[in-house]
């Protein structure tokens, strides 16, 4: 057995990590179309479940806060983190979407150009700054004391406190876009990747405004964002399977491909990796990328798998939320 299921939670509608924010001993969900609920990350167990009032445009956790935009609601909340009540609430544009937390500033607006992109003091809700008109951006990334946005051939990083431009950076290709979903993955203190034009991943240094190619796949790439896991980064391909590419030299180390699409989302396992196929089957790489083992988890539609760290990780599925542990199979699969 590769993965041992600590919990499982019906969500009563098709489970995905956009809408999934995890702490140390907390999973804060949403689930029944209009309930957002924290449960205990040690046993799955319900620590307050209260209503958004719809469909979830961002989520995110920042100490003793959940920030959340709730769809077709116009607005941010900020909920105790400890017992779901409101603290405090904005108004925002219709359609409003990503929220990001920098420090003691919230951010929030700038999905598919509906809105604006607009700040807000974490701690009372103080509105801060916004911008004149609507902006269109990817998933805001912190960086630093910073934030770094992207839209079509640019990248940029603000001041979160009061919007400043502090550096502009010029792409070769447009920007991939995810919607809802992370887009820059961080790969080290100076370094991030991002997703560009049909086949390319661009590496970005945020901090001097330097952008350069990283790697160009031989075929479209999937519509995910690269995973960075075990020191390795991993690109989707467009067949649903995995390409593993050195961080430095951008060169492949190897492929993987089951012969059935792979769900988002790649765990350490010790030396080795875990992914999951959509139909619900674990995969466990060596270090070198080859399919050691594999066995069924009983998931329907798996959407994604989420590295906690420390050999455990969220599996979100067409209906569930799982916790569960990596468990290192014993036998190889016959060649």
């Amino acid at each position: 057995m590769i993965g041992k299921t600590l919990w499982e939670r019906p969500l009563h509608q098709h489970g995905s990590l956009k809408t999934v924010a995890v702490t140390a001993d907390r999973v804060v969900v949403h689930e029944r179309a209009t309930r957002l609920v924290c449960l205990d990350r040690r046993d799955g167990s319900v620590r307050w479940d209260v209503p958004v009032g719809g469909d979830l445009r961002g989520i995110a956790v920042a100490g003793d806060r959940c920030l959340v935009v709730p769809y077709p609601a116009a607005r941010l909340s900020c909920l105790s983190l400890a017992t779901g009540a409101e603290v405090w609430r904005a108004p925002l544009r219709s359609y409003a979407g990503h929220v990001v937390v920098s420090g003691r500033t919230v951010v929030a607006g700038g999905w598919r150009d509906y809105s604006p992109v607009a700040a807000f003091d974490l701690p009372d809700g103080r509105p801060l700054w916004s911008t004149p008109r609507r902006v269109e951006t990817l998933r805001p990334l912190p960086w630093g004391d910073a934030l770094l946005l992207g839209s079509g051939r640019e990248a940029w990083l603000i001041d979160p406190r009061d919007g400043r431009e502090l550096t502009r950076l010029r792409l070769p290709e447009p920007v991939t876009k995810l919607d809802l979903s992370p887009a820059f993955t961080r790969i080290d203190a100076e370094r991030c990747l991002v997703r560009c034009g049909p086949r390319s991943v661009v590496c970005l240094w945020p901090a001097s405004g330097r952008a350069a190619r990283f790697y160009d796949h031989d075929a479209d790439l999937g519509y995910r964002a690269p995973a960075c896991a075990g020191g390795v980064v991993w690109l989707g391909t467009g067949d649903a399977g995995y390409v593993a590419v050195d961080p430095d030299a951008g060169s492949v180390r190897w492929s993987a491909n089951a012969g059935r699409p792979f769900a988002p989302g790649v765990v350490c396992d010790g030396e080795g990796f875990v992914l999951a196929g959509q139909g619900g089957v674990l995969f466990r790489l060596g270090p070198d990328g080859r399919i050691l083992d594999r066995s069924w988890s009983s998931a329907r539609r798996v959407a994604g798998l989420l590295d906690l760290g420390a050999g455990e990780m969220v599996m979100a599925t067409k209906g569930t939320l799982r916790l569960m542990r990596t468990e290192v199979g014993r036998q190889p699969v016959p060649s």
